[in-house]
């Protein structure tokens, strides 16, 4: 397998590291390619469009199906893999000189219109050397942003000479009034690939959604698709939520999505996606998040710093089709992992920040106790398949190196276009989104050597449930039991110890597993045949030693 770790923005978008794109956009059609996605092709000139005459019927207004209409017409030919060129003083920015360039507020598109909404375009340079055409539907008419420096600082770097007005920018931010009716703040950015990142009231900016990923995971080098073009519809004064549409290409995929953006203390985005495979895709992920983990609760080897856990989530949290609720915590592990969950219509799946404590992380810049999880709700059909849960070995805590996303069981037809819709909330706690008690930490224990047999390992789980009706037993906790199972080996001991403090119960599981074998393990909490909690499960093995006892291992 050839896993690829991301690269991760860190603070605010403006001058934030880029994603390390896998395909590279050709620069000498990039001309061509802008008549295609421009839209000045709707038969208006651009006074009409700024001000259609009075009595005059409007002509068809811009709209998802028009970018689906090019998404088809890019699908039926042969990806463009030219390489990308943009100016040489700019692809030569370092990390450091990137970050200088800032775009000016003060030139944000709508200030004047009177929106809560404001527009702020990404300079190219550095890692962002993929073009992305920007375009304002106003009045149903897409009209081309221009480039030009005039809209950006920067700082010690000389600023560009001669750059063309269509030579397109790397993305773009969007702030509106978020934490305060006077101030302006971020609330959603698209920059990097298909990458983009939303946060609601008093969250900070931590993983990231994309559009769509291909190969994340597999035996193949992962391919990322990028945005050819985006529109953003004007939005009018009394505005609540933000339209953009975005026409996505790679070598094996062309794509439409549309986003409705709707700021609040949970900012939600409805995302409708129609992708078009150039070719069978066997690890398609639809809905892909993308976050950091580097050290948890339990992870003391893994500590760089005198930070007791580094992380932007720390566990992916699931609700089957059939309804049950699962938590899986996230791990840094030794060597790349990937865990699949079976299922069919799943009704949500995320990944989670659910420890809120700053006293946890200890980290006054990185503000990883305020950075959000992302929920995504399926909806409509989207049949059999897999939540896959991709783990990939770091230590360094600036780059991405996890992934969540849903796989379908078939591949996508070639040629056909196939259509998903979900929604994603950025959200700073999970218990509203279900009655029952929660995983709050969880720990491997140390193994366990007493009546350990030759060829068998044995290994403690210790995991804490909080909230949900479990206050009302603590009068009465035998009443409360244990359910735990494992695909392999046995269950040795199971103890439930009330925890009167936090209002909950902590449960200590110990399993044995043959060497050289992985087994997934699973438990929860129930009174008789009520059940009290989610599901807590993990995956853990045991080498090969047939020399000598063995010694389990968490993966």
């Amino acid at each position: 397998m050839q896993p690829h770790i991301v690269r991760r923005p860190s603070g605010s978008t403006e001058g934030a590291d880029a994603v390390a794109d896998a395909a590279r956009l050709g620069r000498s059609r990039r001309d061509a390619l802008a008549l295609l996605l421009s839209s000045c092709a709707m038969g208006l000139s651009p006074a009409a469009a700024q001000t259609p005459p009075a009595g005059v019927p409007q002509a068809k207004s811009f709209g998802y199906d028009d970018v689906v209409r090019q998404a088809r017409i890019l699908g039926e030919r042969p990806f463009d893999a030219e390489s990308a060129t943009i100016p040489a003083e700019l692809s030569k920015l370092t990390y450091d000189s990137y970050r200088e360039i800032r775009f000016r507020r003060d030139k944000a598109i709508w200030q004047e219109g009177g929106s809560d909404f404001r527009l702020l375009p990404f300079h190219l340079g550095f890692l962002h050397d993929k073009p992305v055409q920007l375009h304002v539907i106003r009045y149903g008419a897409p009209m081309p942003i221009p480039f030009t420096t005039g809209l950006y600082e920067y700082g010690k770097v000389p600023v560009p000479k001669q750059l063309s007005p269509s030579l397109g920018f790397a993305g773009f931010a969007v702030t509106t009034n978020l934490n305060d009716p006077k101030v302006q703040d971020e609330v959603i950015s698209f920059l990097g690939a298909s990458y983009f990142r939303l946060i609601g009231r008093g969250q900070r900016y931590g993983l990231s959604a994309r559009s769509l990923a291909l190969d994340v995971g597999g035996e193949q080098t992962e391919e990322f698709p990028f945005m050819r073009a985006l529109w953003v519809e004007e939005p009018s004064r009394d505005s609540t939520e933000l339209v953009i549409y975005a026409l996505l290409d790679s070598p094996s995929v062309a794509g439409a999505y549309r986003y409705v953006v709707t700021p609040g203390q949970e900012t939600h985005v409805e995302v409708t996606a129609t992708i078009i495979p150039r070719k069978s895709i066997a690890r398609l992920g639809i809905a892909p998040l993308t976050s950091m983990f580097q050290a948890g609760e339990g992870d003391l080897a893994l500590r760089t710093d005198f930070r007791p856990e580094i992380h932007d989530s720390d566990g992916l949290m699931m609700q089957t089709g059939g309804g049950e609720w699962i938590w899986r915590p996230i791990k840094n592990p030794k060597a790349l992992r990937v865990s699949s969950f079976g299922d069919r219509n799943p009704r949500g799946f995320g990944l989670m920040q659910r420890d809120r404590e700053f006293g946890h992380y200890q980290d006054l810049e990185a503000h990883y106790h305020a950075r959000p999880g992302y929920w995504i709700e399926p909806q409509g059909d989207w049949g059999e398949g897999r939540v896959e849960l991709i783990e990939i070995p770091t230590d360094n805590e600036a780059f991405d190196n996890i992934v969540a996303c849903w796989t379908p069981q078939t591949p996508l037809e070639v040629g056909k276009p196939t259509a998903f819709s979900y929604r994603i909330t950025a959200l700073s706690t999970t218990e509203h989104l279900h009655p029952y008690a929660q995983t709050q930490n969880s720990f491997s224990g140390a193994d366990v050597e007493d009546a350990q047999a030759e060829g068998v390992g044995k290994k403690r789980f210790i995991v804490d449930f909080w909230g949900g009706d479990l206050a009302y037993f603590l009068s009465d906790p035998a009443r409360v039991e244990i359910a735990a199972s494992t695909t392999l080996g046995t269950i040795a001991a199971a103890i439930l110890v009330a925890n009167p403090d936090a209002k909950g119960f902590r449960a200590i599981v110990d399993a044995t597993l043959p060497n050289g074998q992985t087994a997934e393990l699973r438990m929860f909490l129930k009174a008789r045949g009520r059940t009290l909690s989610e599901t807590w499960t993990s995956t853990w093995s045991v080498p090969s030693s047939p020399a000598s006892p063995a010694k389990a291992v968490e993966n």
